[in-house]
């Protein structure tokens, strides 16, 4: 997906709108996957200048590398001067269950799901502090309240780690005028959630919704963009449950 590179603007402060706000750069991990995908034309639609980093984005990365991750963040403000929303999509969904648990995938998942959106935040968030603006969001899942299998154990206890930075860094970094959030999707219709998923398991997951539907893409995108958005100025620590109602908190 190519990046929509207009003109540099000074990102725009005290609207309270989801009107396009145009010249805010706005950085997906994961963006070439079908939620990323949704994620990053939703925040085009509202005025941001898009950049998907991914093994197939427009600032190739491995994720999972300390130094190819390092290297993206240095590309993204070399070529577009800095980040003002940062989200967090990319994640690894390696399966094990207790027993089958190695040290080699244990790693993998948490480098690509956690320890990636911290190397990179560590080079945004200077320029975020600088501006006295910025929103990190990160997607994290509804499984965490109710993990529905035990190979899901490394994934599960990734978005939980995410959950804890999110919160730690909502305090850390608010006073700088840094919103820090989280938006927690159900089971979503993908084409890679229907490899590995049966119609019986998503009318499963549908009949504990409250909610009577398939979760899409666009589900988890329109949170992400109401979070981008100044109107969600006064958010910051919160997690969205973009998941029909199945996880009421």
């Amino acid at each position: 997906m190519a990046a929509n590179v207009g003109g540099t603007q000074p990102a725009t402060e005290g609207r309270s709108t989801l009107d396009p706000l145009p010249g805010r750069i706005a950085v997906v991990t994961g963006g070439a996957g079908a939620i990323g995908t949704a994620i990053t034309r939703a925040l085009q639609d509202t005025g941001h200048r898009t950049v998907v980093l991914d093994r197939d984005g427009d600032i190739a990365c491995d994720l999972g590398s300390e130094a190819s991750t390092r290297a993206a963040a240095a590309a993204v403000l070399e070529r577009y001067g800095r980040c003002d929303v940062f989200v967090h999509c990319a994640a690894a969904f390696d399966q094990v269950t207790l027993a089958d648990v190695d040290a080699a995938t244990w790693r993998h998942v948490q480098a690509v799901n956690v320890e990636s959106a911290l190397w990179l935040l560590q080079a945004f968030t200077p320029g975020m502090t600088e501006r006295r603006f910025g929103r990190i969001i990160f997607i994290t899942s509804d499984t965490f309240w109710a993990p529905p299998a035990p190979v899901l154990l490394a994934y599960i206890a990734s978005k939980g780690a995410l959950l804890g930075i999110m919160r730690t860094l909502a305090v850390t970094l608010g006073a700088d005028g840094i919103a820090v959030s989280a938006v927690a999707p159900g089971l979503t219709d993908t084409p890679a959630s229907r490899v590995v998923n049966t119609d019986e398991q998503f009318d499963a997951a549908v009949d504990r919704q409250a909610l009577k539907r398939r979760l899409t893409p666009d589900d988890t995108a329109a949170a992400v963009a109401y979070l981008a958005s100044d109107m969600a100025a006064a958010m910051t620590g919160q997690v969205l449950c973009a998941d029909g109602g199945l996880i009421m908190r």
